[in-house]
């Protein structure tokens, strides 16, 4: 995953600093700041826009009981002063405070939030054999592509075996037209595309064996071995 990308980092910096990245992700995105100054610019941009938040909700000061029990906690050996009573209004008027505290922080907050986009679930596409040639050769693959249609990872399930002079090229099948290259993938591990609009004029995914550096003519040369139909 590019973590250079502005829109990523700001995305993932927004949701660790509100607090709705949690569990493994967070603990993932913590242990990436150290090597990526653009998510740690992110997240002191995001700290920075949140903290006049803080600043425009009015302090209240807590009762003198919350302080004696303070003292009571540190100085036990000590005599600590009988409570001065609290009367009721007074009493309605601190919980009035603190009720509009929690309530402005919440719905500050809130108006944050919801500006930061939720992350959109990955689209799945199954790449099957589809010819002869590819049964033969047991080629299946996953594609898994971002929501926004950025990013792509494909994964091998069954890799065909490839002499030196071959490669395994990925191609973008509009519904009508030719394909359009999205570039070498692996044939033992997973590959990972950043390419624009990966969705955009795509009803599927195919991949073909091509000469070692990719097809030369802008178009599959090699046999089609494995084919897989976009689903939105």
């Amino acid at each position: 995953m590019d973590y250079s990308r502005r829109e990523l980092a700001d995305r993932l910096a927004a949701e660790y600093v509100l607090g709705t990245l949690q569990g493994p992700a967070r603990r993932r995105f913590e242990n990436l700041l150290s090597a990526h100054p653009a998510l740690r610019q992110a997240v002191a941009q995001w700290q920075e826009r949140l903290s006049p938040l803080s600043s425009s909700v009015t302090a209240v000061a807590p009762p003198a009981q919350v302080w004696q029990r303070i003292e009571g906690r540190l100085f036990a050996d000590r005599a600590v002063p009988a409570a001065p009573t609290v009367r009721w209004w007074e009493r309605l008027a601190l919980w009035r405070a603190a009720s509009g505290l929690a309530t402005a922080a919440a719905v500050a907050l809130f108006v944050v939030a919801a500006q930061v986009p939720p992350p959109q679930a990955p689209i799945i596409v199954v790449l099957g054999a589809q010819s002869e040639v590819a049964q033969a050769l047991n080629a299946s693959f996953v594609a898994s592509v971002s929501g926004d249609g950025r990013a792509l990872v494909l994964r091998p399930l069954n890799a065909p075996s490839l002499s030196p002079q071959q490669a395994l090229e990925l191609w973008a099948v509009p519904a009508q037209g030719a394909p359009r290259s999205l570039g070498l993938v692996q044939a033992a591990g997973a590959t990972t595309l950043l390419r624009a609009r990966l969705l955009s004029d795509t009803a599927a995914f195919a991949v073909s064996v091509e000469p070692a550096g990719g097809s030369t003519t802008g178009a599959p040369t090699g046999p089609i071995v494995s084919v897989g139909k976009l689903q939105i």
